[in-house]
């Protein structure tokens, strides 16, 4: 008897996939689920014992707050007729939040924070923010708001956990890490490895953008044949793409690629790397892990436990270079020790990111 809220179910973001493998995960036995989300972008999909209700969606810049108004209306109608006893909401976006009814009880899943995405969690800082002083204020004040209509917050990481703190929040905080589905994302052994190395997420600044191309600038210098692949987009696109183009064929950005056209890449490919600042935990390196790709990555808190040093792959401290960039060639020539930490990371996946064991945990803490 529970309501999920999230307007961009459709989407190709990591809330979106999350959601997606979360539903596809539920225990037999468990209680009818409602998935409110919009129509933006709707494909068909279902899942057992879960009704996904459709709010249409507007257009302009109030579309956001006319959605969350009716799925307050909604809402309410459930919480009246006995069909839901909790609401489940994800953010960001944070206005539907705001709009939340405040006598049903809410269960917050944070999956980043604007403390975190400004920037200003990590010190020293490593990437500005990408919102001015006020509009950041706004935002961090909006996100006090729901922490204080929240009965209960989800955090994926411990580092998560900690930036909830920063805003005052003295409820209770369970961490439920991101997961992926371990019988979905399984290696083709088949597949010919023809990319060296993978690059896949959001092509931003606070998730690496420019790093990542000083990265494969370096590598191509060091390793004149490597092949490596960006899928992704974001607003640093054209950025990275000037930044690229007198590198190909040796760098190949694919742009925006569908959720379940990752698998070729990930099986294609030899090593995952990721120069990101900021994340709440990425769910491209859980799939990479689940395929057998050892990680390279920058040393951050939401990365401890999953990428383990030496054992699985490798954390450099963040800007070295050519930390990242020896790490990656000595992971290309050394074929033996990639099997062996792609063997161990799936390991790690499979004791601890299993989606059929998390959505278990999670259902327990949104019970009322």
């Amino acid at each position: 008897m529970i309501a999920i809220v999230y307007p961009q179910f459709y989407g190709v973001g990591g809330i979106a996939r999350y959601l997606d493998s979360f539903l596809e995960n539920l225990p037999a036995a468990t209680e009818k689920i409602y998935l409110i989300t919009s129509d933006d972008g709707r494909f068909d999909v279902s899942f057992d014992r879960v009704e996904i209700i459709h709010v249409p969606a507007g257009k302009g810049r109030l579309a956001l707050i006319q959605w969350s108004w009716r799925v307050r209306t909604l809402l309410k109608q459930l919480y009246a007729d006995g069909k839901i006893k909790v609401v489940n909401f994800h953010f960001p976006p944070l206005i539907p939040g705001l709009f939340l009814p405040p006598d049903i009880p809410l269960v917050l899943t944070a999956h980043t924070t604007y403390q975190g995405m400004s920037g200003h969690f990590y010190h020293p800082r490593h990437f500005a923010s990408p919102w001015g002083r006020g509009s950041l204020a706004v935002k961090m004040w909006m996100e006090r708001i729901v922490f204080r209509k929240t009965q209960h917050v989800i955090s994926l990481t411990e580092q998560g956990r900690q930036e909830v703190l920063t805003y005052g929040y003295q409820g209770p905080i369970t961490v439920i890490p991101n997961g992926v589905d371990i019988q979905k994302f399984t290696p083709d052994s088949s597949v010919s490895k023809d990319i060296d190395v993978l690059f896949c997420g959001r092509i931003e600044k606070r998730k690496g953008s420019r790093p990542m191309v000083e990265v494969c600038k370096q590598l191509v210098a060091s390793r004149p044949d490597i092949r490596i692949c960006i899928v992704g987009y974001g607003d640093d696109d054209e950025y990275v793409r000037q930044e690229l183009a007198a590198l190909s064929p040796a760098v190949v950005l694919t742009g925006k690629v569908k959720f379940d056209q990752m698998l070729a890449y990930y099986d294609r490919s030899k090593v995952y790397a990721s120069t990101s600042y900021y994340e709440g935990l990425p769910g491209t390196c859980l799939e990479a892990m689940a395929m057998k790709l050892p990680a390279v990555v920058w040393d951050f808190q939401f990365y401890h436990h999953l990428v383990q040093h030496g054992h699985n792959g490798y954390v450099v401290p963040p800007n070295d270079f050519a930390g990242m960039v020896g790490q990656i060639n000595a992971s290309l020539d050394a074929a033996q020790q990639r099997q062996q930490f792609g063997e161990h990371g799936r390991a790690v996946l499979q004791q601890h990111y299993d989606w059929s064991q998390l959505s278990p945990a999670l259902l327990q803490v949104m019970r009322p």
